[in-house]
């Protein structure tokens, strides 16, 4: 078989790779994973995230469950560095959503960066309170207390280059060490302690900390020090082996590692960025949290809004999908910054082998050696799809499949994948399952290209480099460039498009807004009359997000134009799609999380192509669903029996084959399965999220109390939003809501607001979020969460699921001790339409 993606425009041609065939064509990059060597148990351990959390809801529990992350750092409860991201406070959502642990970054209690030198005596009585606190938590065995963060930066100058004082320093540092470790022990006697908790590597240190960490009795539980720069891709390997060595000579058992800050903006968020880190760690079976550049709350980049995947998203949701084994992998290049890398595992037991690769463009042969036929027989089926950037604010639908394909077993126990066209960017997951008998659904892969705003005519603009190995904490960029500065009246870039029929294209916009409110461009093809595009703020202008816009094109060549419209806006890339059919996806039930024991049955290849997943009583399978917005979509299970689905805290029965109307939320939706005995071979979503039969109420309709006010809005729904809401136990918005039914319902919230807390940091921006208590009829109030939306006029929505009795509800949100979010409307879509 061979996969070659999408077209890609003339500027994102591939670069040319590996040695040149005969006649000048570049041979393709080789890839091999040995199945028969293991690694061990496939350890997740890279998922992490510093301030991946910022709030109860924020992400949300449907986009943090499938990410099963094994560790994050966050600061302790009331610390001052940041105004949210509490320990104590975000473990409710992460260990209800499957979490590990929580390291808690003991110096973020101070309010400035660096960190005010105080002395130990000023920092000893904050680590006796954020200690009693932790350790009387229900979950304290789940905390890891890390005393000091980069010290060889901050407080002590353990980088110095002089020995002396590097000497004094080190002297300092390690009777604080000492301090600190026992003053938590005395309090926590079961502590588990990290450290020293480095910015950057350092032998010299790591070999005298061990040395005096182990004669005094205070070593870590947790080695932790941080891999920040692009030279980390290329130096980790050594680092590790290293500090392995240096644990030998000295006669210490190996410690666990968590490598808990890595990576840098022009990492985040880009899938086949994140493939060259995860590989390596996995490898090395260490956990590792990927910095805090930007904005608590989302993932460090990968959670858009609280609860939409961006490629990133994917990726990990990807990586949370692996069990069983890890295996090896011999990429083109070892530890070499920024070229083809990837992590593979095998799964005996559900006959499995999963390999996740990117980080390079061009061509690349997958070969997968010691293909056992007594697990997957003389043939497999390869599934291939691919996890694209889409911006760290991008919204990502669900990866496309780009192949289902039947594959011989060779001989020697060899199957090959060849790849063709592979974005740099990007990252693809092969699937090999036994091939069983029949076909598997062809791939429906519509035509597709890419356009770089840099190689358009540019007026009025100009071109800026991003995200280079040399400016690595600058953000990533489609091609390392975009067109900023498109600020005058007569600023635009005119892209020359080639479509090969006639139809209607998805065009998605990669930009950035940093106007503080909704801006426009002004959209025409071939000079004729423009539309208006409306692009929602982002944190800055290279923080990328994605604009998707619908156009209808005749065959051949065309000039699309982006014009200046009320406001700046910097271009990325844009991307043009056929689009041939209703959004759709399929997703295979072999691939699913399950709990309980159900088993696999690839008799029949059929559809999907993985197989069935035979579900009895008490087993499980949990599908993530994507939705591009809030609305009804047609949900079809294929299976061979009815079926149980759970949704938004409702089950219905799904007839083998038959739709069903289910509001989805914007973003991932978990879709729960039981049944009595099934074999599911997938569950089948399609739809653009109808809102026919949905209830809709603008913040006009609100009866509102003491202090809310209905404030005048151009960027609201109807020229209004509620604001000024909260603050008093006596300031509300009422709604009366009409239900046609009673039953279980989704509350949409519309609403906006912008707080933020300016802690002097070059490079966090502190957002806060809102909350609003929600009581519905005489149930009890409920709290939501509702993250900040970069500006005070764009709304963003928030799914709540409630029950309504037939007839009229009261709805009533307010806040007795803070400000609610800014409402401008809400809407109610009965969970089963």
């Amino acid at each position: 078989m061979a996969v070659t993606l999408p077209a890609a425009g003339p500027a994102a041609a591939s670069p040319t790779l590996g040695f040149a065939r005969a006649g000048g064509a570049p041979i393709p990059q080789r890839l091999t994973v040995d199945l028969a060597a293991s690694e061990g148990p496939v350890m997740l351990g890279a998922n992490g995230a510093l301030y991946g959390l910022s709030d109860d809801g924020v992400p949300s529990d449907a986009a943090l469950a499938p990410l099963k992350i094994t560790s994050i750092s966050q600061k302790p409860e009331g610390g001052a560095q940041h105004p949210n991201g509490d320990a104590l406070s975000v473990s409710k959502s992460f260990f209800r959503n499957g979490g590990g642990e929580i390291n808690v970054m003991m110096q973020d209690i101070y309010a400035k960066w660096p960190y005010e030198d105080l002395g130990i005596d000023d920092y000893l009585p904050k680590v006796d309170k954020i200690v009693k606190e932790v350790s009387a938590d229900p979950n304290s065995d789940r905390f890891v207390y890390i005393p000091f963060n980069e010290p060889d930066q901050i407080w002590y100058q353990l980088g110095v280059s002089d020995q002396a004082q590097y000497e004094a320093n080190r002297d300092r540092f390690f009777k604080d060490w000492k301090t600190v470790y026992e003053r938590i022990r005395a309090i926590d006697p079961d502590a588990r302690i990290a450290g020293p908790n480095e910015a950057a590597y350092h032998t010299r240190l790591l070999t005298d900390f061990l040395a005096f960490a182990k004669r005094e009795n205070v070593l870590p539980q947790v080695m932790t020090w941080h891999e920040l720069g692009s030279g980390s891709l290329r130096d980790f390997q050594g680092h590790y082996d290293n500090y392995r060595s240096v644990e030998r000579e000295l006669g210490i058992a190996p410690l666990k590692i968590n490598i808990d800050e890595y990576a840098n903006r022009r990492d985040l968020s880009v899938p086949g960025q994140l493939v060259q880190w995860v590989s390596m760690f996995e490898r090395n079976k260490v956990y590792a949290n990927q910095a805090y550049w930007d904005a608590a709350g989302n993932m460090d980049g990968n959670v858009v809004r609280s609860n939409i995947p961006n490629g990133g998203w994917w990726f990990f949701r990807w990586y949370a999908g692996m069990t069983g084994n890890t295996v090896k992998v011999t990429p083109p290049q070892a530890n070499t910054i920024d070229t083809l890398q990837g992590l593979a595992s095998l799964d005996a037991s559900r006959r499995q082998a999963q390999v996740l690769l990117g980080g390079s463009a061009g061509d690349s042969d997958v070969v997968v050696q010691n293909v056992s036929r007594s697990l997957f027989g003389r043939t497999v089926t390869a599934t291939v799809a691919e996890a694209a950037w889409s911006g760290y604010e991008g919204q990502h639908a669900t990866p496309r499949v780009l192949a289902r394909t039947k594959v011989q077993v060779a001989d020697d126990g060899t199957v090959s994948v060849p790849l063709r066209g592979l974005h740099k960017m990007a990252a693809y997951r092969i699937v090999l399952t036994p091939g069983g008998s029949g076909t598997p659904a062809a791939a429906s892969v519509p035509w597709s290209a890419s356009y770089e705003a840099e190689e358009a005519a540019i007026t009025g603009g100009r071109v800026y480099t991003q995200g280079t190995v040399s400016n690595a904490n600058g953000y990533a960029a489609s091609g390392t460039k975009d067109v900023g500065s498109l600020n005058t009246a007569t600023s635009k870039v005119d892209f020359t498009v080639t479509v090969p029929e006639a139809g209607t294209y998805d065009l998605a916009i990669l930009y950035g807004n940093q106007s503080g409110t909704p801006a426009t461009q002004k959209l025409s093809v071939d000079g004729g009359t423009p539309v208006t595009v409306t692009y929602p703020s982002t944190e800055n202008w290279t923080y990328r997000a994605k604009k998707d816009v619908s156009l209808d094109l005749p065959a051949g060549t065309h000039t699309l134009t982006l014009a200046k419209g009320d406001a700046e806006v910097t271009l990325d890339r844009v991307d043009l799609t056929a689009r041939t059919a209703e959004p759709a996806a399929r997703y295979e039930a072999t691939l699913a999380d399950i709990s309980g024991r159900p088993s696999y049955d690839y008799t029949s290849s059929a559809g999907v192509g993985t197989g069935a997943l035979v579900l009895r009583s008490g087993d499980k399978a949990v599908f993530d669903v994507y939705a591009p917005r809030d609305g009804y979509y047609t949900v079809v299970s294929q299976a061979t029996a009815p079926v149980r689905l759970a949704l938004h805290g409702e089950t219905v029965t799904a007839a083998p084959g038959r739709p069903l109307r289910l509001y989805l939320v914007a973003g991932n939706n978990r879709v729960a399965t039981t049944a009595q005995q099934a074999a599911v071979r997938s569950l089948d979503v399609s739809g653009a999220g109808s809102t026919a039969g949905t209830l809709s109420y603008e913040g006009a309709a609100a009866t509102l109390a003491v202090g809310a006010q209905l404030v005048d809005s151009a960027h609201a729904s109807a020229g209004s939003y509620i604001g000024w809401l909260g603050n008093s136990a006596a300031s509300t918005a009422e709604f009366t809501v009409d239900a046609p039914r009673s039953g279980r319902y989704v509350l949409v919230v519309h609403y906006a607001h912008n707080d933020r807390r300016d802690n002097g940091h070059a490079y966090n921006t502190d957002i806060m979020s809102r909350t609003a208590d929600i009581t519905v009829g005489t149930a009890a109030p409920r709290k939501v969460t509702f993250k900040n939306t970069w500006s005070w006029d764009d709304y963003w929505t928030q799914g709540v699921p409630v029950d309504l009795k037939a007839g009229s509800n009261k709805v009533t949100f307010g806040n007795a001790s803070a400000w609610a979010p800014n409402i401008d409307r809400i809407e109610l879509g009965r969970v089963v339409g």
